[in-house]
């Protein structure tokens, strides 16, 4: 600022000294925007070393994103996609703004596998076909297998089966193993049970018509 101080005492040249110096307080301004941000970066990612709430291949949801924790920095994380895609993320983000990790407490996961049958479906021989599917699988962590309707609709029930295994990964293969051998096992033994679309025949219609 010295310089345009001095070239203030000249009137030829004030006005070129008021532009140096409103110049340098813009300048000033931008460099302590930036510091700050900078700064509040660095205190995100000492907050995360403290605290944890994200480690080295933890799986989490970012953005809408599935993936595994890849690299932790002190101003950003990288997240690597389960497309192998790599997601780079602001470390302040993981402190604003809300996240899912999957993996928090224990790296143990829970899979859910969603089909679709018709409403004359056994649901007991289903359920019995389940846990041999289940039971059969290295991949399952003989912890958590279950079956339920959990929808209704007008054509169709939403059965949900649910296991667990130690993994992400084998949470996910184990949930394309359950639902590849139960549609399957469904083909096989009750394909009359697949979702089905009903329509009335003309002479249907007519007879309840004229009831």
């Amino acid at each position: 600022f010295s310089l345009g101080s001095m070239l203030m005492v000249f009137e030829t040249v004030r006005q070129l000294g008021t532009s140096i110096l409103a110049s340098a307080g813009v300048v000033g301004i931008i460099v302590g925007l930036s510091a700050q941000k900078t700064i509040a970066m660095l205190l995100a990612g000492l907050q995360i070393a403290l605290t944890q709430p994200i480690r080295i291949e933890d799986v989490v949801i970012v953005e809408n994103e599935w993936g595994w924790i890849e690299e932790i920095t002190l101003t950003y994380v990288v997240v690597r996609i389960w497309d192998l895609r790599r997601l780079v993320v602001p470390i302040n983000y993981f402190i604003e703004k809300p996240f899912q990790n999957w993996t928090r407490n224990s790296a143990d996961i829970l899979g859910a596998v969603s089909i679709f049958v018709d409403y004359t479906v056994p649901v007991d021989e289903v359920r019995a076909a389940v846990r041999e599917i289940v039971a059969a699988s290295p991949l399952w962590d003989k912890k958590v297998c279950g079956v339920q309707i959990t929808n209704t609709t007008d054509r169709a029930m939403e059965m949900r089966v649910l296991v667990s295994a130690q993994s992400s990964g084998q949470a996910w293969d184990l949930r394309c193993e359950v639902r590849e051998k139960l549609v399957a096992f469904i083909q096989m033994k009750y394909p009359d049970c697949l979702p089905k679309i009903r329509t009335d025949s003309p002479a249907g219609i007519a007879g309840r018509n004229h009831l």
